[in-house]
């Protein structure tokens, strides 16, 4: 468990992914106040904890108050994230939060790729 003490805000920080992603919590959320979140790392084992994840998201966010605003940034695809997204939308509008998704895309050298632009 963490000492207590107070928030720390951030523009952005990103979220831990495989076995690291475990550890964010409720708790995570009410200490690492952030504008935007990334959740990154397209894989097995983060695809197992995304739900209770971005349930976390929801409940430390809910201490913070309305007035500051989040953005959640996935950078894969995920049925998990399209069934929360549903499942929950009223809550994240009461909450303010805004998951980001995005059909564009990039293209450098060989390779295309999606992508969103944040501006803070």
């Amino acid at each position: 468990a963490a000492p207590p003490g107070p928030p720390v805000y951030v523009d952005l920080a990103y979220l831990p992914g495989s076995w690291s992603a475990r550890t964010v919590d409720e708790e995570f959320f009410r200490r690492v106040r952030s504008l935007c979140y990334v959740v990154s790392g397209d894989d097995h084992l983060k695809e197992g904890v995304l739900r209770s994840l971005l349930d976390a998201l929801l409940a430390g966010k809910h201490h913070w108050g309305t007035d500051i605003q989040v953005t959640l940034i996935p950078t894969f695809d995920s049925l998990v994230m399209h069934e929360w997204y549903q499942e929950t939308h009223d809550r994240q509008q009461e909450l303010g939060i805004t998951v980001l998704g995005s059909n564009s895309t990039v293209a450098m050298q060989d390779e295309t790729f999606p992508a969103c632009k944040v501006e803070f």
